[in-house]
Formats: C-alpha cells, sequence, structure tokens
C-alpha cells in the first residue's frame, strides 16, 4: 500500500472493512431483495469509501469536504438499511451488532478525518 495513497487513511480503510461486511451479510437477503435493500445497501455501503477517495484528491478544503460529506450522508442511508434489516428479520443480532458497530466505527474516524481537515488550514492529501 502506498504511504500516500487514501489507501492510508483509517477512515477509508473502516469503511473499506464496513462495506466488506455489507457483501457478506446482504448475500444471503431474500432473492426477491436482490433489485431492492440488496442493491441500495450495497450501493450506499460502496459510496462512503468512493468519496473519501475521490476528496482525498481534492486541492481545496471545501472540495475534500464536500465528498467527505456525501460519505457521512451515505453511511446514515446505510445506518438506516441497518435497522431496516433487522425489523424486517434478514439479519440476526450478531449481525445487527456487526453492522451497527462497524458503521459507529467508520462514522467517528470520518467525523475526525473532517475535523482534522476543518482545523488544518496547510492540508494537502490526506492526514
Amino acid at each position: 500500500m502506498n504511504q500516500f495513497s487514501f489507501e492510508s487513511i483509517v477512515a477509508w480503510q473502516k469503511a473499506h472493512y464496513f462495506t466488506r461486511l455489507v457483501y457478506t451479510i446482504t448475500g444471503h437477503f431474500p432473492e426477491e431483495e436482490r433489485f431492492g435493500l440488496v442493491s441500495q445497501f450495497r450501493r450506499a455501503a460502496v459510496s462512503i469509501g468512493a468519496n473519501i477517495a475521490e476528496g482525498y484528491k481534492k486541492l481545496s478544503k471545501a472540495d475534500k469536504l464536500r465528498f467527505l460529506n456525501i460519505s457521512e450522508g451515505s453511511l446514515a442511508e446505510c445506518q438506516n438499511y441497518i435497522v431496516l434489516s433487522r425489523d424486517l428479520g434478514y439479519i440476526d443480532d450478531r449481525e445487527y451488532a456487526l453492522l451497527h458497530e462497524s458503521a459507529d466505527e467508520a462514522g467517528r474516524l470520518l467525523a475526525g478525518y473532517c475535523n482534522g481537515i476543518i482545523s488544518n488550514n496547510g492540508i494537502n492529501n490526506g492526514m
């Protein structure tokens, strides 16, 4: 892994782990949800890391933060899908806890990354 890559951002690493978890867990959802909840959940999860990566390459603080804010929105969307999946009986308590904890950790690190960008006027790429 290149030390000057979006892959070195811990928030991206946690988002990537969360996305992989979403793919694994939604793999056993009912077939009728393949183009519904599964597709939406996976799309939103992928968007979290993708927007962190895209924002990493932006030169201005405003552009970086705009992409990171999109990541935060996608994460919130996923948190909604976690609750919905539990309420529909598609995930058990263990899977709910895994997804919930992973999303929370990614969210905390994403917020920290945003705060680091806000407080560091000289930031160019990453942290």
